[in-house]
């Protein structure tokens, strides 16, 4: 097995990574990708020799170390976050899984990314991006995946929302306690309040070289223990402990009473629908 590397390209100066001090909680606590959306990956990938995947905001790692037990001849993988603590959980997490795949760790953003001087062998086959898209520079990473891809490859663009979104009953007042404490609009980390996409996904790929898409839909029903959502809201950049300040405890304290008394002794459920957009190239190879 060829060890993990780490290099860093460089981040854009207003790239400030919103997760890195949740790293752990977000590994802990954060669903994984549903298996018939990694099937469906795995399945872009068969029959390719050697593929190479490129995962942007990789965060702890989640998309790459279910392709390696879903696609067992995935041959390297790109890990890029702009958070170096998420790059460390990932490195935990995919080292013992790579048998003969190679894994580099590049600490960017995504749009900032670049593949190593003379390595044309690891222009990726599938590039990846799982509950991330939102807080880039889109157009830019686009055109980013372009100039590196391989002739024939495929962006999938990835999520299912968040628990902020998600609408139910345990959910709506969850989301009106945090309102209670922050403010009524929602906030994407200590710096500003979250700002929705000027356009959609789709829009973002239609003006793109990848504007030949499919979506998968596939639905997910999660059963969530209270204290499972309270670590997930650590990891969130709408909850974390630092939004809070001196009185995160005592909002930890009015959540898991609220949610207990929703979940009457049994779970939370969400119903989920996790989404992929893959998109190849117009026209096919470039």
């Amino acid at each position: 097995m060829t060890g993990p590397r780490t290099s860093s390209p460089g981040r854009t100066p207003e790239q400030h990574p919103l997760f890195g001090a949740a790293a752990t909680d977000y590994e802990r606590y954060r669903p994984g990708v549903p298996t018939p959306a990694v099937q469906l990956l795995a399945d872009v990938l068969q029959g390719r020799p050697n593929p190479v995947l490129l995962d942007l905001g990789t965060g702890t790692g989640q998309v790459p170390r279910a392709l390696l037990s879903a696609a067992p001849g995935l041959a390297h993988i790109e890990a890029v976050d702009s958070s170096q603590q998420m790059l460390d959980q990932a490195r935990d997490a995919l080292a013992p899984k790579l048998g003969g795949c190679t894994l580099r760790l590049v600490h960017a953003a995504a749009e900032a990314y670049t593949p190593l001087p003379g390595d044309e062998a690891h222009s990726p086959d599938l590039i990846t991006c799982c509950r991330a898209f939102h807080w880039m520079n889109r157009a830019a990473v686009l055109a980013m995946a372009d100039r590196v891809a391989a002739p024939d490859a495929a962006v999938a663009i990835m999520g299912d929302g968040s628990l902020w979104t998600h609408e139910a009953d345990w959910t709506r007042a969850l989301r009106e306690l945090i309102q209670h404490y922050l403010g009524a609009e929602r906030r994407a980390g200590t710096g500003a309040a979250y700002r929705e996409p000027g356009r959609s996904y789709e829009e973002d790929l239609a003006a793109s070289a990848w504007n030949e898409v499919t979506e998968h839909a596939f639905p997910v029903d999660r059963a969530w223990a209270p204290k499972d959502v309270i670590g997930y809201l650590r990891s969130t950049s709408f909850a974390g402990p630092e939004l809070f300040g001196e009185q995160h405890a005592a909002f930890e304290a009015q959540a898991r009473t609220l949610l207990d008394a929703h979940a009457c002794g049994g779970s939370l459920i969400e119903h989920a629908v996790f989404t992929v957009l893959l998109a190849r190239r117009g026209g096919g190879a470039r």
